[in-house]
């Protein structure tokens, strides 16, 4: 199965290289999240296009082996998955179950009670340029920055700061529920994000492939930003 690489035990500058290299991207996402403001699609195609270029710059998948063919199936299945289960909650069938309706409607969200609104990336409102930039940044950028920073990074690091040489099969319970917890609350869903972060985890821990995670959490945003383009549900956005 595909693992990090690991010719030679790292020393201290390559350490810190790889940190780096797996923690600069996202902490310039969220960073320019702040710093330019309230959501527009301008600004998210300005994130995708800064982070993108940071992400291959930096170059993190240095430390670890190349996409194995053979976990694409499982992949593809976990991202299925991890979109269903991030729209169902708030589709027609929920009507069937007021009550449960109700109350994820009140606690899922961040800030709790408060559903998403109505999103700036709708093409009526961007244009069909920034809108598909929307799609492609979600799947295509974000997804694989957020993969090499939580499962990559934080979770092995905060196993041991020499976190390369820790296998991307070892498992912690506590700290394995913390990172996917810590990866919902980085979402307006936190409770699917939650549930999200710790499917992407479990296919990390079976198949010891990153990019196995990487592909599945691609596949999820990029069906949730179809789905989203052909039914107008732009709160997901």
């Amino acid at each position: 199965m595909a693992e990090a690489v690991k010719t030679q035990e790292p020393v201290g500058a390559e350490i810190s290289a790889a940190a780096w290299s797996h923690a600069l991207p996202f902490a310039a996402w969220m960073l320019l999240m702040v710093v330019l403001g309230s959501p527009a699609a301008w600004k998210y195609a300005v994130r995708s296009a800064v982070c993108l270029a940071l992400f291959l710059g930096l170059r993190p998948w240095r430390w670890y082996a190349g996409l194995s063919v053979r976990h694409l199936a499982e992949s593809f299945l976990c991202g299925v998955l991890v979109f269903v289960l991030w729209v169902g909650p708030e589709s027609a069938w929920m009507n069937g179950w007021p009550v449960l309706k109700s109350l994820y409607a009140r606690w899922a969200f961040l800030p709790v009670g408060k559903v998403a609104a109505a999103s700036p990336y709708a093409p009526e409102t961007a244009g069909w340029t920034l809108a598909v930039i929307r799609l492609l940044g979600s799947a295509v950028v974000i997804a694989p920055i957020e993969e090499f920073f939580w499962r990559g990074f934080l979770y092995r690091w905060l196993l041991a700061k020499d976190f390369l040489v820790v296998s991307l099969s070892t498992f912690r319970p506590g700290l394995f529920l913390l990172v996917a917890l810590a990866f919902g609350f980085e979402h307006d869903r936190w409770l699917a994000g939650l549930v999200a972060g710790l499917i992407y985890g479990a296919l990390i821990l079976r198949t010891r492939d990153i990019w196995a995670a990487c592909v599945a959490h691609a596949i999820t945003n990029f069906l949730l930003g179809l789905y989203v383009l052909a039914t107008g549900a732009y709160g997901f956005w």
